[in-house]
């Protein structure tokens, strides 16, 4: 508990709005997306999940042990085509670099596709795995939500973190 409470005292100290957005596609994802008006589920990350996948009108989204969340975009987007390759959207509540190098190689994300990683602040473990990955060469834009983290592989962006307040 300690460690939840310290952390999140240290992420509010460091992040900031759309203001501190300098990325023209981060900017965006702030401003229409994170914080649009339209909230979608009560649970943070669950409700950044749907209005990321309403915002980019993603086809293709892989949900990995996650039921409830599986369910909930289901109910919400008809049209959803789940575990299709390439995908859109992949919503995991755990990766490490290991699984992101072998989804990466099985040719599952494209340009374009987000990695949306619930709960990064569980504990010092998570958050090591969150570090290491986001400093991994192949991820050009890291995005600390506290509640969850968005990572993309655009390589047309340059490399850069940003730490949001949602």
């Amino acid at each position: 508990m300690t460690f939840k409470i310290f952390s999140y005292i240290k992420f509010l100290l460091k992040s900031t709005n759309e203001h501190g957005v300098h990325s023209p596609f981060v900017f965006q994802y702030v401003t229409k997306c994170l914080y649009s008006k339209n909230k979608l589920h009560h649970k943070k990350s669950i409700n950044v999940l749907l209005k990321t996948i309403y915002s980019f009108s993603f086809e293709k989204v892989c949900i990995k042990k996650n039921a409830k969340a599986k369910e909930l975009v289901k109910q919400n987007f008809t049209k959803i085509q789940f575990d299709e390759n390439p995908i859109d959207l992949l919503f995991v509540d755990k990766m490490d670099i290991p699984s992101f190098q072998k989804t990466r190689s099985e040719g599952k994300l494209h340009n374009d596709s987000l990695i949306l990683i619930n709960s990064i602040y569980d504990n010092k473990e998570i958050l090591g795995q969150w570090n290491r990955l986001i400093a991994l060469p192949e991820i050009t834009v890291s995005i600390d939500m506290y509640h969850c983290g968005l990572i993309s592989i655009r390589r047309e962006q340059v490399k850069e973190h940003f730490t949001i307040r949602i």
